[in-house]
């Protein structure tokens, strides 16, 4: 499983942009990064669906 950190920088976003594009707070968004506190499973899953799928989220060019 891909951690939140690898997730959101598939998509090329800075942390503040990531964050306001899923509706997360930035602090939380960092804790989880930087391992201060635990995203549930269940979530990750959630957010690197929504990142596979939503369109307007940008994809990272390789």
């Amino acid at each position: 499983m891909q951690t939140i950190k690898e997730i959101r920088q598939s998509t090329g976003l800075s942390q503040a942009k990531f964050s306001a594009a899923l509706g997360i707070p930035v602090r939380t968004l960092q804790k989880w990064e930087i391992g201060e506190a635990n995203c549930p499973s269940y979530v990750v899953e959630l957010i690197a669906y929504r990142v596979t799928h939503d369109e307007r989220i940008p994809k990272a060019k390789e």
